[in-house]
């Protein structure tokens, strides 16, 4: 029997690329986060504004059956949608947002920066779409499951406590908003937070940024308006530039005198920023094929 000396032997099989090779980067980001220290209590909390509104949906419903406990000429709690902008937009909705991209997407990019672990990315058959795809659809994942899931039960759950479908027939258009407005702003606080892992190498410089520029942007622009009497200072602020560009789709009145418009382009040059300093971060890493 011939013996065969052991070596190496060329490989003459097909390679195919995954069209989906963001799949397990963004399962792993989601399992992760979950695995973090408060994470999970951060997460229940951040749904406690839904179980408010949907108790002011159950309220406006069976006003009737609280006569004793609510007074005399009160105004009725009207359902519409500026009702459902007014959760999406709410403050404390927003700030939990905020607190949950600390825990998910502070070490998205600066944790694979700090230890070069895009090495091991890029030496299998993934491109650099599917990296940053994967690492945006982690951030995607908790914004929608805290505006997009949350504002169409609540369209549901009206429907059920009314008994009728008034509410999409006065409002035909209201599902689309909670989408449009929900997929806007997964956009861009992915955007917004990989902007910002991608400047550091460190995890908590990384929260620091998330966390600093979203809260000192609101003083900021409290701060100019004290001095310049104008409100278009206000488009310094993220929180004010995020509930303008919203108002539009749900009808309502912008909370300033200032065109929707601007609050857009503001948002937009952050995705665009985003997608420049990713695309800048990562540029120098050779994909092995």
């Amino acid at each position: 029997m011939s013996i065969r000396e052991k070596g190496y032997h060329r490989w003459d099989g097909r390679l195919e690329e995954r069209r989906r090779g963001w799949k397990p980067i963004a399962r792993l980001g989601i399992r992760l986060a979950f695995k973090r220290k408060h994470f999970k209590f951060a997460f229940s909390l951040s749904f406690l504004p839904a179980f408010v509104f949907l108790a002011g949906i159950y309220l406006s419903e069976r006003l009737q059956d609280f006569e004793g406990i609510v007074r005399k000429g009160a105004m009725p709690l009207r359902v519409v949608p500026g009702y459902f902008l007014s959760y999406l937009t709410a403050d404390f909705v927003l700030f939990m947002t905020v607190v949950l991209l600390i825990f998910c997407a502070a070490g998205l990019v600066a944790d694979d920066l700090k230890h070069n672990a895009l090495q091991l990315y890029f030496a299998r058959p993934l491109a650099k779409r599917d990296y940053v795809l994967g690492k945006a659809a982690v951030v995607m994942f908790f914004v929608l499951l805290l505006t997009l899931v949350p504002g169409l039960l609540l369209v549901v759950f009206k429907i059920v406590f009314s008994g009728s479908f008034g509410l999409l027939r006065d409002h035909p258009g209201l599902p689309l908003a909670i989408v449009v407005y929900s997929a806007a702003a997964a956009v861009f606080f992915a955007s917004y937070s990989l902007l910002l892992s991608s400047l550091s190498r460190n995890r908590r410089t990384a929260s620091f940024l998330i966390f600093g520029i979203y809260v000192f942007s609101d003083m900021l622009a409290e701060i100019l308006r004290g001095i310049f009497r104008t409100p278009y200072v206000g488009l310094v602020s993220v929180k004010t530039n995020l509930k303008l560009a919203a108002a539009p789709l749900f009808g309502t009145k912008p909370v300033l005198e200032v065109p929707s418009v601007y609050a857009f382009v503001v948002l937009a040059a952050v995705v665009a920023a985003g997608a420049w300093v990713m695309n800048r971060r990562i540029r120098g890493v050779t994909i092995i094929k």
